[in-house]
């Protein structure tokens, strides 16, 4: 059995704004979504800059029907909230609750790379000055990655497969991946699939930081400059993305939105380095191949790459490599941009929220700029949208996501024009 996937809902939550409006907005205005970090004395750590989610207010969904109460939210983790409210978002988009669908057939599917890392922290301060006693009984139940896909369906009434992601920077990808699968397969009709991600503790980015993986500007117009030759790490974001997919003639039958479709997926591995991509890109090239001939797409007929731009020294010049190698020649013709430069690098979250830019740009023919680039590099000299929006037709799209650990995942959308 082989059946059509599209995608009939979206929700989000970013540091351009909480909900898709105000994301989308946000990206056409080329607008840069970093701020200066103020959890903690940054000072020490040389990092100045993060993308953080500034407009999220728990207590206006405590109240909303399949979100949270006061007291369920003093029980989940930040990821969880944000997961659990661009899910709520995303299931309004669709315009259906999916009642009529057998809930076993319905599923849950998030990446996550680190959960609930910032209460691991507090809870591990807490057992050394107060001891074991003091350690919260919800700190597991908050802090495990599972419980954002497991509290999603405690809302939805989702009985499906429901399992969490963890593949680095690649989890969000690898969800929405694996959600078009069972779709297509047969196993489900309709999935909310997606990514999420919350730190703000000085231990994360200690970490990035003592990598040499972070930005160190304190202009966030050069802070993250992905394919730029001054790039020098990434800027850390957080938030969530979530989509509804839907198997399509279920979609087609309800008259339901449609973006776009989910039209394959490809998922690699380097088996190269811990934190390096592979030089040669030569598995980040076949997850994008692999996802093209599930699609039925040729090289030539993308019109848009997603890219996993992180605006770092190796990924950035590697990435390009890779899409010379998936695409050939077309590589020098295919548009290009890296939503990154505007949010920072959600981690588990950056290819769900990415996902969403790829069916926005199919719905509205317009393809964002990558901001803040001035200085060319001879090793990444494609055309990644410096200049500007770009406004063109896009059929068929590719978003690619490459996490430590050397997982690759691509998909690829297409255009629904029957």
């Amino acid at each position: 059995m082989s059946r059509r996937v599209v995608i009939t809902g979206i929700g989000a939550v970013t540091p351009l704004g909480t909900g898709v409006e105000k994301f989308w907005e946000g990206l056409k205005a080329n607008k840069i979504g970093f701020s200066f970090i103020d959890a903690f004395d940054s000072e020490q750590l040389g990092v100045s800059l993060a993308g953080l989610v500034r407009d999220f207010d728990e207590s206006n969904y405590y109240d909303v029907a399949g979100c949270f109460d006061k007291k369920e939210a003093k029980r989940m983790d930040r990821f969880t909230k944000y997961a659990v409210v661009s899910a709520h978002e995303a299931l309004a988009d669709s315009g259906s609750d999916f009642s009529d669908i057998d809930p076993y057939r319905a599923g849950i599917m998030v990446g996550s790379g680190i959960g609930g890392i910032d209460l691991t922290a507090m809870e591990c301060e807490r057992i050394r000055t107060k001891g074991p006693g003091r350690v919260s009984a919800f700190y597991v139940p908050m802090m495990i990655t599972n419980m954002a896909p497991g509290m999603i369906a405690m809302k939805t009434g989702f009985r499906g497969a429901n399992f969490d992601i963890s593949s680095a920077c690649a989890s969000g990808t690898h969800a929405i991946g694996e959600a078009f699968r069972k779709i297509k397969d047969g196993y489900l009709d309709v999935c909310l699939a997606g990514g999420a991600e919350s730190t703000k503790i000085e231990l994360t980015y200690a970490g990035f930081n003592n990598m040499k993986a972070l930005s160190r500007s304190t202009d966030p117009e050069r802070a993250s400059i992905p394919f730029d030759k001054e790039r020098n790490g990434f800027v850390l974001g957080e938030g969530s993305g979530m989509l509804v997919l839907e198997e399509y003639e279920h979609a087609k039958a309800r008259g339901a939105k449609i973006y776009c479709e989910v039209a394959g997926y490809g998922a690699t591995d380097d088996g190269y380095h811990m934190t390096s991509p592979m030089p040669t890109g030569e598995a980040a090239a076949m997850g994008m191949t692999l996802a093209m001939q599930e699609a039925g797409v040729k090289p030539e007929e993308v019109d848009y790459i997603n890219a996993h731009g992180t605006s770092t020294g190796l990924n950035d010049k590697y990435e390009t490599a890779a899409i010379k190698i998936a695409l050939g020649d077309s590589a020098y013709k295919v548009k290009i941009n890296s939503t990154k430069s505007m949010t920072g690098h959600l981690l588990g979250a950056a290819g769900a929220i990415e996902a969403i830019v790829c069916a926005k740009t199919i719905q509205e023919s317009l393809i964002h700029a990558t901001v803040g680039y001035k200085v060319p590099d001879e090793e990444c000299d494609l055309d990644y949208c410096v200049n500007g929006n770009v406004e063109q037709e896009v059929n068929a799209a590719l978003s690619n996501s490459l996490g430590f650990g050397g997982h690759n995942g691509t998909l690829c959308f297409k255009k629904v024009n029957d």
